[in-house]
């Protein structure tokens, strides 16, 4: 009967690596599970394995006992319960054939297959301990089939990573590698990956690095795209490393077969680590138009790089859409970040609506005070003077003497020039603003010392 290969999800050690972008978002690498897939392969017959050792040009000189018509019909009954799911039928059967002795006693070619479909049972029902005892029994019987040997103990390093036993897998793999070796056939790629996986979970980093490399080359060297779990892995173990470089250029390659939001995340914070902010931006646009950024983080992120490259109306554009469709909350805070992209981009039409909202919202008078700033820039004197005095009721300003310095301007331009100098003066108390106060003041007695001269001649 031929090896078994199984499927199961190992439990990786997940390592993960942390780095920032801009203002304060964050993306994660988390290691990729590269070893080879085990999934249960029966053959409907017990015999097919030797039909294919038949088919095979034969590797050595082994005599091979034959499986005597008896006992091929005990492990057919025994493969047949399994294929039915009476796995428990056919554990009984496979141990009264077990049991035979004197002339009837199995020689070692029926006793492989006897182990061989023992571990497809216990695999099944997910025993893997006694799985892994029948595979081992396989190997031990004398003068089975080369092939068959090397299946299964390929096979059994890879239960031996089922188990998170990879001491024992790694162990495994090097005697198969070893005997592929001696008999001049290439391992292929997918065992050098398994192996990689091995010596990381081993902690051995720089090993894994090796045979990592050894089976994306494999494959690359006959035009295949290598696997995306072995890119992740390579690009994992690079950035234990520290080499950015060697990161960012692998991510690079990969994202030509593999698009995926993680890893243009990834890409952005790579290039801002290595300081180009204007690749880190891109990066993170090209996600962002293919619809990949669908949380309010991501896309309030996305908005903080356009403004740090100086690219407002960008970040407005972003915020604008992402608040108008649900994908980012209409709070006061984002709210406020919508309102300044579109002042920086000279947009203050669409930014004091904006700013409005986000001050209705808040609990505070900061907001006001800013919105204040914006209706001043507008010419809006009484808007801004209205802004001011409900900023002031509200309290919590950060820089009370600026707000007091805008009132002041206001009220002026207002020409309510007594409320003007009672907010000029709160101005002059501050070493910041006391200046600025004092020269508003000033031209404020030159104007109605002009317009009294004015009056009176």
């Amino acid at each position: 009967m031929s090896d078994h290969l199984y499927t199961k999800k190992s439990r990786p050690v997940l390592a993960s690596m942390v780095c920032s972008i801009a203002l304060g978002a964050a993306v994660t690498f988390a290691l990729p599970l590269v070893s080879t897939a085990l999934s249960p392969v029966m053959g409907s017959s017990v015999g097919i394995a030797q039909a294919a050792e038949d088919a095979k040009p034969k590797r050595s000189t082994r005599r091979t006992p034959a499986i005597r018509a008896k006992v091929f019909e005990k492990l057919n009954e025994a493969q047949v319960a399994a294929e039915e799911k009476r796995y428990k039928d056919a554990i009984k059967l496979l141990n009264d054939l077990r049991d035979t002795s004197g002339k009837n006693a199995l020689n070692s070619y029926e006793l492989a297959n006897l182990y061989n479909l023992y571990a497809f049972v216990y695999f099944t029902i997910e025993d893997y301990d006694n799985a892994l005892k029948a595979y081992l029994n396989v190997v031990k019987q004398p003068d089975i089939p080369e092939a068959m040997e090397l299946n299964t103990k390929f096979t059994i390093a890879q239960l031996y990573f089922v188990k998170e036993d990879y001491n024992g897998g790694v162990k495994t793999l090097l005697e198969w590698f070893k005997a592929k070796k001696d008999l001049g056939e290439d391992p292929g790629a997918n065992a050098y990956a398994l192996l990689a996986q091995g010596y990381y979970q081993l902690k051995d980093l720089t090993k894994a690095l090796k045979y990592i490399e050894v089976a994306i080359d494999d494959y690359q060297s006959r035009g295949k795209v290598p696997k995306e779990q072995w890119w992740g892995l390579q690009r994992y173990l690079y950035y234990e490393k520290n080499n950015i470089d060697k990161v960012i250029a692998i991510l690079e390659e990969s994202m030509k077969h593999y698009q995926k939001k993680a890893y243009w995340l990834q890409l952005s914070a790579m290039y801002n680590e290595k300081k180009r902010d204007s690749d880190a931006t891109a990066a993170m646009e090209a996600a962002y138009e293919q619809g990949l950024l669908t949380g309010d983080k991501e896309q309030i992120n996305m908005a903080y790089l356009f403004l740090s490259q100086e690219v407002p109306y960008k970040a407005a554009k972003v915020l604008d859409k992402g608040i108008k469709d649900g994908t980012i909350p209409s709070t006061s805070k984002n709210l406020e970040l919508l309102g300044n992209a579109w002042r920086q981009a000279q947009e203050v039409k669409k930014a004091i609506p904006e700013m409005e909202k986000a001050a209705a919202k808040s609990d505070k008078g900061e907001l006001w005070s800013r919105l204040g700033n914006i209706y001043l820039d507008n010419d809006e004197f009484e808007k801004a003077e209205d802004a001011l005095e409900n900023a002031f009721k509200k309290g919590g300003l950060k820089r009370p003497e600026q707000a007091f310095l805008v009132l002041g301007m206001a009220r002026y331009n207002l020409k309510k020039y007594d409320g003007a100098k009672k907010a000029f003066k709160e101005a002059l108390k501050s070493d910041s603003t006391k200046d600025y106060a004092k020269q508003w003041m000033t031209f404020m007695d030159r104007e109605l010392a002009r317009q009294a001269a004015l009056a009176d001649g």
